[in-house]
């Protein structure tokens, strides 16, 4: 029955790309979904660039992992690559694992009954247990960050710890240049029902899941579901084991109802790792003013996406102003980048283009300490505090 399954399922997904003509080819679909819009800002100056390179940089998103390639070549597609993340300056890059989206996908109403990922994942020549499991999706993705990283030749580091972090602070101090990933997953969906592989997760690199991403799972609602409900009682659980092992919670794509419980259940902060604001960008993906002020109360932080729909804007000043909105509502301390890079996005800059994003900030009036905790610092000593203290 399983290899029957996986047989129709692989049926399916062929005839699906053989019928998505030029999108065929996954590299296509690639160049086609993560792209930069052409740049509307002006020029970076010198003390931009002066002020960017003595930032400490940590971006809290991108879904670089689900495209296959080879990050250490700076290859020009998407968003990311090594080479960009140390020409922007980046010290820790978020690589989240996106294990299923449903077609058609949309920032209102999703059900969970389809899914794209099948078949790019397929035609990527991924090993055939990542056709049908996305738990083997997730382990999957995570072993790829770790091979990428030792392929490097030292330039790239992930991290899992607060000792491999500050092992990596003291590192790039004495070598700038030094670049750390750490594993966070978009979806519960991943465990497949299953608390217990919560534990597989852990032991695969993972340090932070969010309950959601675009439909509603067995732990809760998303904002872009169906019914868009809050934690279920398997969530409730799953709450509760994810503060067992200090991993962090992501809100991000999370209903409201959900917002509310696990911030009225939580005995640790969150994290929103990629969004927009609805008081510069009014749209149901994004988060409102009560939100976000008891997302902060809370020790919370909250990542501003660089793609239009987070920021009603497709250049750095749309992300800036954001940015600006948020730091004036709830602090700079609870404040960071969340870009959603190779998101199946459009960006207004990739990860080289990151000066122009500090340009941008120094214009909105942000004085030199403040940018430099939205940069990063505030990522930084987050999970200084936040993550496991064992060497992962």
């Amino acid at each position: 029955m399983v290899k029957r399954k996986t047989i129709l399922i692989g049926a399916s997904a062929i005839g699906l790309l053989l019928i998505g003509g030029a999108l065929a080819a996954p590299i296509l679909v690639d160049r086609s979904l993560n792209k930069v819009y052409p740049p509307l800002s002006k020029p970076v100056s010198r003390q931009a660039l002066a002020l960017h390179q003595r930032l400490w940089i940590a971006d809290l998103h991108a879904d670089s992992l689900l495209w296959q390639r080879d990050l250490n070549q700076a290859n020009g597609r998407g968003h990311v690559d090594f080479p960009r993340l140390i020409q922007g300056n980046v010290a820790l890059q978020a690589f989240s694992a996106v294990t299923k989206t449903p077609r058609h996908m949309n920032i209102d109403h999703n059900g969970s009954g389809t899914d794209n990922i099948t078949a790019l994942v397929i035609a990527q020549r991924l090993p055939p247990a990542t056709w049908t499991s996305l738990l083997a999706r997730a382990t999957y993705q995570a072993q790829e960050l770790h091979q990428l990283a030792s392929r490097s030749g030292g330039k790239v580091t992930v991290i899992g710890s607060r000792a491999q972090l500050r092992n990596f602070i003291t590192a790039r101090e004495a070598t700038p240049g030094l670049v750390a990933g750490w594993l966070t997953l978009e979806g519960a969906h991943a465990l497949e029902g299953k608390l217990d592989n919560l534990d597989v997760l852990y032991r695969a690199g993972y340090r932070m899941a969010a309950p959601t991403h675009f439909f509603d799972t067995e732990i809760g609602g998303s904002q872009h579901g169906l019914h868009k409900g809050g934690l279920t009682p398997l969530g409730k659980q799953w709450l509760v084991a994810m503060e067992q092992r200090k991993m962090i919670v992501d809100l991000a794509h999370a209903s409201s109802a959900t917002i509310d419980d696990v911030l009225n259940l939580a005995t640790r902060p969150v994290i929103v790792s990629h969004t927009g604001v609805r008081g510069t960008c009014d749209n149901g993906r994004n988060l409102s003013d009560a939100q976000l002020t008891k997302i902060a109360a809370q020790g919370g932080l909250v990542g501003i996406g660089f793609w239009s729909t987070a920021v009603c804007g497709k250049d750095v000043t749309a992300i800036a102003r954001a940015i600006r909105y948020t730091v004036k509502l709830i602090g700079v301390e609870h404040v960071a980048y969340g870009s959603d890079f190779d998101g199946a996005v459009t960006t207004a800059i990739d990860a080289a283009g990151l000066p122009a994003l500090t340009q941008a900030l120094l214009d909105a009036g942000l004085s030199e300490a403040q940018i430099r905790r939205i940069a990063g610092e505030n990522v930084r000593d987050f999970l200084l505090k936040n993550l496991p203290d064992d060497d992962a």
